[in-house]
């Protein structure tokens, strides 16, 4: 009675293998051409197509290393300007400068130099932009990023896409950071002039983001070297603010707009991920997932360090507002939600037994983040 299921799965299996053995057959084919054709030309052409083959294998085995190995991710990263928390604001007088103590820096009346409380989310954003391009390559400017795998975009396809994802999920944050520092947090209620180191910091992380050593219209400056000048830049003003020469305007409207402007932001990634959702219910099989996921999750892994940063730079508001429960609950939600690091991106059905939603579960995370963001800015608006 057995003998009619035996012959079904093995009927079943044979086809199986008969399907792979012809993919893979279709696969290989262009390779053992273009080896056959290899093998019947002359040494010249052989030594400089081989020198180029290797070049590629390079190319393709680094890109392989840098998107697998992730330098210095740490979701626990603002640990320790956390503990270092008070009540002073950034840009308020702090006390001497560390070397006064000795008497290595003076005023002209010889009184000790003042020395003012730097920003942390100036810090912690020269800290990020490191990360990104220091610490670990600029995944989406390198060249094999732009080839492609045999011509189809990474994106397209699900291997090696992932770190490219988050990495621009932490710049959009990096964009939207700078230019609130610049139009309002870094100057007097918008009518002192504009801090130049600011502005040269936000100048230069609105570069084009896979920019290579080479454009449509010839030779550019790679992406990378053009936001370490970002990093420059804001280690600059915290430099300056330190010496009480630059502004940092804690007011709450302030900190009321800059909460405003994270939760548009927030909202429209969580919009981006219910697009996909409802496009696609593939599971496991949606090429699109991971990077949407991976980008939502790389600017939820930075607006955790800026809002913790936000936390330190508005010390003084937030005390004056009794705001502090509610941050701190805003933050361990936040750090909560970066707990969420499947293997594998799966996109199902909300409704799936079998294939999780990881999209829902992220996009819930978004929106559960932006609805403290909110909660924190109504109570500022009274």
């Amino acid at each position: 009675m057995l003998d009619p299921i035996v012959n079904f799965f093995t009927w079943m299996f044979q086809w199986i293998g008969r399907g792979l053995g012809f993919l893979i057959g279709i696969i290989a084919w262009p390779f053992m051409w273009l080896g056959r054709w290899y093998w019947g030309r002359g040494w010249i052409l052989k030594t400089v197509g081989g020198a180029a083959l290797l070049v590629i294998v390079c190319l393709y085995g680094y890109f392989f290393y840098v998107t697998q190995f992730w330098t210095g991710f740490n979701p626990d990263y603002p640990a320790a300007l956390a503990q270092a928390r008070d009540n002073v604001a950034a840009g308020d007088p702090v006390g001497t400068a560390a070397g006064t103590q000795t008497g290595a820096a003076t005023q002209g009346s010889g009184q000790p130099a003042q020395s003012c409380k730097p920003s942390a989310i100036a810090g912690l954003s020269a800290d990020l932009i490191d990360f990104n391009v220091n610490r670990n390559a600029w995944i989406p400017s390198m060249i094999v990023s732009k080839m492609g795998l045999f011509g189809i975009d990474w994106k397209d396809t699900p291997f090696f896409d992932n770190k490219a994802a988050f990495q621009l999920g932490i710049n959009q944050v990096m964009r939207r950071t700078t230019t609130e520092l610049v139009d309002t947090l870094g100057r007097v209620r918008g009518t002192s002039q504009i801090d130049q180191n600011l502005q040269d910091a936000r100048t230069a992380l609105a570069w084009n983001e896979t920019a290579w050593y080479i454009g449509l219209r010839g030779p550019t400056r790679p992406t990378p070297s053009v936001y370490r000048e970002a990093i420059a830049k804001l280690r600059a003003f915290n430099a300056s603010l330190e010496k009480c020469q630059s502004t940092f305007d804690a007011r709450a409207d302030n900190l009321m707009q800059f909460l405003d402007r994270i939760a548009g932001d927030i909202g429209s990634t969580s919009d981006i991920l219910r697009q996909r959702i409802d496009a696609s219910d593939a599971g496991w099989f949606d090429m699109r997932a991971d990077d949407r996921f991976w980008f939502a999750y790389g600017q939820l892994y930075a607006y955790y360090g800026v809002l913790v940063a936000a936390r330190s730079d508005f010390a003084a508001v937030i005390a004056e507002r009794n705001l502090t429960n509610l941050w701190t609950r805003m933050e361990s939600q936040l750090r909560a939600s970066l707990n969420v690091q499947p293997w594998i991106i799966s996109n199902g059905s909300e409704s799936s037994s079998f294939f999780p939603s990881h999209l829902a579960t992220m996009g819930f995370n978004l929106l559960q983040v932006r609805s403290n963001i909110v909660e924190l800015r109504s109570v500022l608006d009274r």
